[in-house]
């Protein structure tokens, strides 16, 4: 081939390859422009619908256990801010909203009721480009409960995880000697006692596995085990086993973290300054890290572990509690019962029941922020001594009882608790209690109880379980 030639192919196949070049970029710009068309039209189409819902999160079963809990809805378009007064939550709860790109959330303030259908309808939602406005709803259901409870047995004590039918238990840890136990959103802890009489606290998951200690900050004994809402947090009293009359701690209270990553740190001591640190009794504050507690020369102090001026309450001769959700604790003060708001130290007195439904001797305040209580009422003999009967009564903010469970006459109330929605109450029963002996542990209780589970709307029982530290309760039994 000669050179002439080589140039002429040389110059056609660059020629050819401009006319290919032409060729595809005229066809990628009709795909481009069909693309483009294609777009737009989407655009129009979606606008002119209006956002749509394109995925829903919701966890049931945080949502019937803890406060907090979400559904978010993700749709088509960003949104329009959404404000509470579209939104309809039917059965009601307390919830917050918030709007965020394309989504919109809601935020539950207290765990949902069980095995309950919940429809949330969202009104008016608009996108930011324009469009008609739409109405999201969707059903919500929620799963049947299931809770912790331990019995002492001779086989070995044992905690079980059950339904509200009682007929599913299932035993997730067992240990020759358990005091007292926990359950939070993901672990377990048990307070056992080994052959020396010494302390320990074990933790596992909630299915009892992956088994550790905790430190304690000694060898000793732990008493009035509680954990928080949030936090991984636990918290104890903890006594010296060679305390003496000049040496040695006794009641002391010490927090410590269920966090794995910190499972080798040493427990916290929380003390009070100015004053006696022995503490008598104790409680976490609802969605804080602050503690209440009561010390043995009866000062009633608001304290915060990681920092923060103590706050004097006054005195007081017991807590009955914080109602899950709030900062308002119900304690007994000489003159009676009252209530304190934690978040500004603004103190109320509890409007009294009428006076012949008896004495109360534990009040416990429900989580729906109404000012109702659950109160445990017992009538007393001319002589001001025996216990004729006992009943639990809710109790609204004006002193109007409304009774949900009679104590039978053989019996004896232990405890009272509510669930974290405040659905239920356990009542925690010690039967035909002249011939029910106490056991020989440190947390002395009857060898035979039965934890008592009650609809608070309408005083149904549910279930009666045998055992007791249902895992509804904050703190254990006072014998």
């Amino acid at each position: 081939m000669s050179t002439e030639q080589l140039r002429r192919g040389d110059g056609g196949t660059r020629r050819g390859a401009r006319r290919r070049g032409r060729a595809f970029a005229g066809a990628f710009a009709v795909v481009v422009g069909v693309l483009a068309v294609l777009g737009l039209g989407g655009a129009a189409l979606t606008t002119v619908q209006g956002p749509r819902v394109t995925s829903v999160q919701f966890d049931p079963d945080a949502a019937v256990t803890a406060s907090g809990s979400r559904v978010i809805f993700t749709t088509s378009q960003s949104l329009d801010e959404v404000d509470p007064s579209q939104v309809t939550v039917t059965p009601a709860a307390d919830f917050t909203v918030d709007t965020s790109g394309r989504s919109v959330g809601l935020r539950f303030a207290l765990p949902l009721w069980d095995d309950t259908e919940y429809t949330v309808r969202i009104e008016g939602v608009t996108g930011l480009g324009g469009g008609p406005p739409v109405t999201i709803e969707r059903t919500l259901t929620t799963p049947p409960l299931e809770v912790y409870i331990l019995q002492r047995q001779e086989s070995g004590d044992t905690v079980y995880r059950t339904d509200l039918a009682g007929d599913a238990a299932v035993p997730v840890f067992t240990h020759p000697h358990i005091e007292d136990f926990r359950a939070t959103a993901g672990h377990l802890v048990m307070s056992t006692v080994d052959d020396d009489g010494l302390s320990h606290l074990i933790v596992t998951d909630l299915e009892g596995e992956g088994e550790r200690e905790l430190p304690l900050p000694g060898d000793g004994t732990v008493t009035d085990l509680q954990s928080a809402d949030r936090g991984n947090l636990v918290g104890y009293l903890f006594t010296d086993a060679d305390i003496g009359a000049d040496s040695g701690r006794e009641a002391a209270l010490f927090t410590a973290s269920l966090s794995a990553s910190r499972r080798d740190e040493p427990p916290t001591a929380v003390t009070r300054d100015g004053g006696d640190s022995r503490v008598d009794d104790w409680r976490f504050v609802p969605g804080t890290d602050s503690l209440l507690m009561l010390t043995f020369d009866g000062s009633l102090t608001l304290v915060t572990p990681v920092g923060g001026a103590p706050v004097a309450l006054g005195n007081a001769v017991s807590i009955d509690g914080i109602a899950r959700g709030s900062a308002t604790a119900i304690v007994e003060r000489v003159t009676g019962l009252v209530a304190i708001d934690l978040a500004t130290a603004e103190e109320t007195e509890l409007a009294p029941t009428d006076p012949s439904l008896g004495q109360a001797w534990s009040v416990i305040g429900l989580p729906d922020g109404s000012g109702d209580t659950v109160r445990v009422l017992s009538k007393l003999d001319e002589a001001g001594i025996t216990v004729e009967s006992t009943s639990v009564a809710v109790v609204d903010a004006d002193g109007e009882a409304r009774p949900v469970f009679d104590v039978p006459a053989d019996a004896s109330l232990m405890q009272a608790c509510v669930s974290p929605s405040g659905r239920y109450a356990a009542l925690l029963v010690a039967p035909e209690v002249v011939d029910n002996p106490y056991d020989g542990y440190q947390l002395p209780l009857p060898e035979r109880l039965q934890t008592h589970v009650v609809s608070l709307e309408d005083g149904a029982e549910v279930v009666a379980l045998r055992g007791f530290d249902i895992s509804w309760c904050q703190s254990a039994p006072r014998p």
